[in-house]
């Protein structure tokens, strides 16, 4: 009877198609309690955590879909055969554009 609450909330995280969610809610709870962290913020760092992994999930799916043969970034560029092309002129913003969402710190997070 107990796990009632635990078996509903699965149910429903999984209907509400909220993977990250029902993955992530009892340890984060656990460590929001150890922190002291009140409701608003936990339920913020599940939905942070929710919609990191959505967006990671999107790139992976777009890049599946897209059948390129081999995935592809600006470090294996070969910028040699490209003599006149400069590397540190447009190097630098690229490769922040092209940081993946699970590259990205949590706002909350200490590291």
């Amino acid at each position: 009877m107990s796990d009632t609450p635990q078996l509903l909330l699965a149910h429903h995280l999984k209907a509400l198609k909220l993977p990250t969610f029902l993955r992530e809610y009892d340890k984060l709870a656990q460590q929001c309690a150890a922190e002291g962290v009140d409701h608003p913020r936990y339920l913020l760092r599940l939905a942070e955590l929710e919609l990191i992994d959505r967006e990671r999930r999107m790139v992976e799916r777009r890049i599946k879909e897209a059948r390129f043969p081999t995935v592809k970034s600006l470090d294996s560029f070969d910028f040699t055969a490209i003599p006149s092309l400069n590397k540190t002129w447009g190097w630098p913003p690229a490769r922040r554009a092209c940081r993946s969402a699970s590259s990205r710190p949590l706002p909350w997070s200490t590291s």
